[in-house]
């Protein structure tokens, strides 16, 4: 399969285009939970061919989560998760490493103002950069997202890489299969 990949970035806080806010309540898991990021992993990418982290173990995941600079941030909608963002500190530059929603709750105004709020965060982590990539297997508005919230691209490459005929899913039949 085909796969283009985006990556792209901002130099400095006064880049970024705000969204405009959406119902939900931003908050930061200050609690290493290796359970709940991988909830939130399938939960928003077992639909985009998310397969980097499946196979990691409860460790793995905990020694990623208790890394300095690594944070996750999720946006609630009336108690419930409706997307995240994982941020990684390092060298001066923050990385969105992982972003998205989980399926109900995509087209709401949810995502611009999630991620508005993960820049605002990563520039108080940072002065230099902050960047993210992103690819032709990920939920159909992210690029335009990051493009809207003032990100710029710096780069784009093509792959053939052999994947699955259908997306994980979120959990086996996730899809009522």
């Amino acid at each position: 399969m085909e796969i283009t990949t985006w990556y792209l970035e901002q130099r400095g806080p006064d880049e970024l285009n705000a969204a405009r806010p959406a119902p939900v309540t931003v908050t930061r898991a200050e609690v290493v939970s290796p359970e709940l990021n991988r909830f939130l992993y399938t939960a928003v990418g077992g639909d985009w061919f998310w397969l980097d982290r499946l196979g990691w173990t409860w460790q793995q995941w905990h020694d990623w989560l208790s890394r300095p600079g690594v944070e996750t941030w999720v946006a609630y909608r009336r108690g419930t998760p409706a997307g995240y963002v994982e941020l990684a500190a390092a060298g001066g530059e923050v990385e969105i490493v992982y972003f998205g929603l989980l399926p109900a709750f995509v087209g709401q105004g949810i995502g611009g103002h999630l991620l508005t709020v993960a820049l605002r965060r990563a520039w108080e982590l940072t002065g230099e950069r902050v960047w993210v990539h992103t690819c032709s297997l990920d939920g159909p508005a992210a690029l335009a997202n990051y493009q809207a919230r003032g990100m710029t691209l710096y780069r784009t490459e093509t792959t053939d890489e052999a994947m699955p005929a259908e997306p994980p899913g979120p959990w086996p039949g996730a899809r009522g299969q």
